[in-house]
């Protein structure tokens, strides 16, 4: 057997060039600092000890995860709707939908993170092995049951689909896995394994020692279905072709990461300016010098000694473009909130709701409903059901312009912690929400003496 199994196709290759920045950025500061040189470059000439030491105290400004995770969250800020058309049975199965205790609500939260950042995600419908079932009857009796699961952007190796009826459809699928087997009496190995999949059959395959003692992919496992189709479902965050996406965040991405190497460097400058350089002019020859509190120093006719410290203008120049990539990382993450004339929707959405006008982040929703629908269907299918039904995703959170968006976002930015309510006041001082009068220190300290916000006290009743 060839490795050809366990190679990624083009198709997603061209995706992956995006996800090690993704994964970097949403993995934070200590992700970044592994990444290296990467996204932290060494200047000309700067020496490795230097560089390490730069990178060591380096911390990133988490605008890109942070936005990920607010926005990802807003079509869940209220509970998944399962539809009455959706059979009892798969009702019950979506209480603990990937039989690992996740509900269908929580196991969408997570898909709609992976579309938010990486732009691409799948759902499998599997069915657990049994051995001898091989019959829709013999795995009722079995109580067997279909589950989902979830392979985010670098686990689908590749696919081959066709035209069927007008619908594109899979053909063949390439999913690479990590199974965990019992190694020794405690210990556990990690092994890797390619999972193929083909309408009414599937496969595994695992490296293993070839007679002439190399490493080769070879056959592990085979068997079949009573689903004649291949159960996976792609979700989207940025379309651009059938199983193929781009991140929809993506300029925010580097934006977070240019913030990251600015950072670095005024910490850098900021190193050096507090630590002002003695400066000895005018002296010749080897002067002895002892500096400190109860000291005299006695120098050379016409000498002169003085620190040299920095004027602080370069100081403000890196303090104001950190400034400005945080507003620009602001407005990028808030065009997703922003609603855009002439979206495509159906004559039942914009009669339902009003308006045919949607921001980015709702069609998202609106495109990982039709991925969970799709995904009810196979279930239903695996138990003999005709209809799936139908869930529905909260989607009532667009903004009818940039500065609305990025006001909700700023407030949801201080919630979270990534800034101050000083930095809010003035950001919305900037989009006149708030009068330019205001004193952002006199508006805090009046807060604070106004007490706790309404709603977020204890009824001392109820403190036993």
């Amino acid at each position: 057997m060839t490795d050809a199994v366990r190679k990624e196709s083009a198709a997603v290759g061209d995706m992956a060039k995006h996800w090690p920045l993704v994964r970097a950025l949403m993995g934070g500061t200590a992700a970044m600092r592994v990444a290296g040189s990467a996204f932290l470059p060494k200047w000309p000439n700067e020496e490795q000890k230097s560089y390490d030491a730069r990178l060591a105290v380096a911390t990133l400004y988490p605008a890109f995860s942070q936005t990920v995770r607010i926005l990802a969250g807003k079509p869940f800020s209220k509970p998944l709707q399962v539809g009455d058309d959706v059979p009892e049975r798969i009702k019950s199965f979506a209480e603990n939908i990937d039989l690992e205790g996740r509900n269908l609500h929580a196991f969408a939260g997570d898909l709609m993170v992976n579309l938010v950042s990486t732009g691409i995600s799948g759902i499998l419908i599997d069915f657990p092995p049994a051995e001898g079932v091989r019959t829709r009857a013999q795995e009722l009796q079995a109580g067997l049951r279909p589950y989902w699961k979830r392979y985010p952007a670098g686990t689908v190796l590749g696919w081959r689909s066709k035209r069927q009826a007008g619908v594109v459809q899979l053909t063949q699928l390439r999913l690479l896995e990590i199974e965990h087997e019992d190694d020794g009496e405690f210990g556990e190995a990690c092994i890797e394994q390619v999972r193929v999949l083909e309408p009414g059959k599937w496969k595994t395959y695992r490296k293993r020692q070839s007679a002439a003692g190399q490493e080769e992919w070879a056959l592990h496992e085979e068997g079949v279905t009573t689903l004649q189709a291949v159960p996976f479902v792609f979700c989207y965050g940025q379309r651009t072709g059938f199983g193929v996406a781009v991140p929809p965040l993506l300029e925010l991405a580097h934006q977070n990461v240019e913030h990251w190497q600015s950072k670095s460097d005024q910490q850098n400058i900021l190193h050096v300016a507090r630590v002002p350089i003695l400066a000895l002019v005018g002296a010749e020859g080897e002067v002895e010098i002892t500096v400190g509190a109860s000291s005299a120093v006695k120098l050379p006719k016409d000498a002169d000694l003085k620190f040299v410290e920095h004027t602080g203008a370069a100081i403000e120049a890196g303090r104001n473009d950190l400034k400005d990539i945080e507003q620009r990382m602001l407005q990028t993450g808030a065009e997703l909130l922003v609603r855009k004339e002439g979206a495509a929707v159906t004559a039942t959405q914009i009669s339902s709701e009003g308006e045919g006008n949607r921001c980015a982040l709702q069609r998202m929703a609106e495109d990982l409903e039709d991925a969970i629908d799709q995904a009810l269907q196979f279930t239903a299918d695996w138990i003999g059901e005709a209809d799936g039904g139908k869930a529905t995703l909260h989607k009532d959170f667009g903004a009818d312009s940039l500065g609305e968006a990025s006001a909700s976002l700023l407030l949801e930015l201080q919630a979270a912690g990534i800034i101050s309510k000083k930095r809010v006041i003035i950001e919305q001082q900037r989009r006149g929400v708030l009068s330019a009068d205001l004193d952002p220190e006199d508006e805090l300290q009046e807060a604070g003496e106004d007490g706790p916000p309404l709603g977020t006290m204890d009824d001392p009743a109820a403190v036993v």
